[in-house]
């Protein structure tokens, strides 16, 4: 394991500092986080706020307290691999979680409805019953959508308006639906899905009051005027289109002159925008009854959101890399056989290949609360940075992956180590350059490039 690089990297879903053990809860907590939701990485010997390395004096000792409290204080029980690691005249401990096959782990003191945590960014969050229920269903591979709704009338499902969306590719024939996934055997007949009745159940808001598209255009950049606003409210596969009319209604369109002819083009990212939206609809977790997906469109950024987490396992950069988890099989197979989709994993690719193809900056991808948003920014932010010659001259320098000491750079830009210094905060602040040292004053304290 690479520690340099550990220490080089900001606390994130799947990495956590922590001084010591006099926290002991929190380090249970991040530990139980870690194994319920994507696995992850404690070191312990790191102060978490100002990420000096204070290293840890018996680690042998500590080493033996640590296996004792997980054993001890967490259920069921976990195993993750310990080790202790030489950092200069000091040691570190790292504790590698993998995610969990009989997770929901949870500390035993809080008890199965209080001492479940998942992790949310850099944090912990005590998991409420939906989220223990999809821990659970993640653990034996079942899919919500999947699911019998065996008090659902076969009748509820709109099976006209299936077959008009089907019908420029076939003509959905009684056993196709059960193909889809629409409908499933159960006891001596058939009944509708959760995919089902959320695809194109007639009363569909009985069932699940939220799933449904809330746009708003909001005048500025946050949400306290709004000047136009609609709930999406039709089959799934159709509210694609109407959150895109509601996108075109609000966005702008240039016109580009190339020689004689000229050209419209949208002033937002259009395709990538509708990625987003097939993507939030496919992937939202419709077991929380709390909010609806939405899209918010802002003078200088739209915003996608859906209900649901990442699925448990997956990272923000793996689905950049196109690792994907089906949190719906059902509409994703329906919206898949609709075209509205060509293939797990492509969504995210997609976009970003929209955006840089068509000049647009890229979109954020975060995980907020219980939620999965993604932000396109409607104009590029370039800061000036002001660089003179000594911060490109510094910048040059830390190219070498050993970095840099103080020491080292005062010399090779011919200023004090005081000045140097000073001209170090600057660039770590802008964000160009990282620090690993025991504190500020640490003569060894190395720089990098971020």
């Amino acid at each position: 394991m690479n520690i340099d690089l550990l220490l080089r990297s900001h606390e994130s879903k799947t990495l956590e500092f922590k001084r010591d053990l006099s926290s002991a809860d929190g380090v249970l907590r991040t530990l139980v986080s870690f194994s319920n939701t994507s696995g992850g990485v404690l070191v312990l010997g790191v102060d978490d706020k100002t990420k000096n390395v204070l290293g840890i004096l018996d680690p042998f000792l500590t080493e033996e307290k640590l296996a004792s409290l997980i054993s001890d204080c967490i259920a069921p029980r976990m195993v993750p691999e310990i080790e202790i690691h030489p950092w200069r005249q000091t040691y570190l401990i790292v504790v590698q979680v993998y995610p969990s096959p009989v997770r929901p782990h949870y500390i035993k003191k809080l008890g199965q409805e209080r001492g479940i945590y998942i992790r949310v960014g850099s944090t912990n969050r005590t998991a409420d019953s939906a989220m223990i229920d999809e821990l659970r269903r993640s653990v034996m591979n079942k899919i919500f959508d999947e699911q019998p709704m065996p008090e659902v009338n076969s009748e509820a499902i709109d099976r006209q308006a299936a077959s008009e969306l089907f019908s420029k590719t076939r003509d959905l024939k009684a056993q196709d639906f059960e193909t889809l996934g629409i409908f499933v055997p159960y006891g001596k007949g058939k009944v509708p899905t959760v995919g089902g009745v959320l695809l194109f159940g007639r009363t569909r808001e009985n069932y699940f009051p939220y799933a449904y598209i809330q746009a708003g255009r909001f005048s500025g950049i946050d949400k306290s005027q709004i000047a136009d606003n609609v709930e999406i409210k039709t089959h799934l596969p159709i509210a694609v289109d109407r959150a895109m009319d509601f996108l075109k209604k609000h966005a702008n369109k240039a016109i580009i002159i190339r020689n004689i002819a000229h050209e419209e083009k949208w002033s937002v990212p259009m395709d990538a925008l509708r990625e987003a939206i097939i993507n939030a609809l496919v992937h939202a977790d419709y077991s929380q009854q709390s909010s609806a997906i939405r899209l918010a469109i802002f003078d200088d950024r739209i915003e996608v959101e859906n209900p649901g987490l990442l699925p448990f396992g997956l990272t923000i950069e793996d689905i950049l890399q196109g690792v994907s988890k089906a949190r719906n099989r059902v509409i994703g197979r329906v919206f898949h056989r609709l075209g509205l989709i060509e293939k797990w994993g492509s969504g995210i690719r997609r976009m970003l290949t929209s955006c840089l193809e068509g000049g647009f900056p890229e979109p954020k991808f975060e995980e907020l609360g219980t939620h999965f948003r993604v932000t396109f920014p409607l104009s590029k932010m370039t800061e000036k940075m002001d660089l003179d010659l000594k911060d490109h001259k510094i910048l040059q320098l830390l190219k070498n992956p050993k970095g840099k000491s103080t020491h080292e750079i005062a010399q090779a830009i011919q200023l004090s180590s005081r000045a140097t210094r000073s001209r170090m905060a600057k660039l770590i602040e802008r964000g160009l350059v990282s620090e690993i040292g025991m504190s500020k004053q640490d003569p060894k304290r190395r720089f990098h490039l971020k």
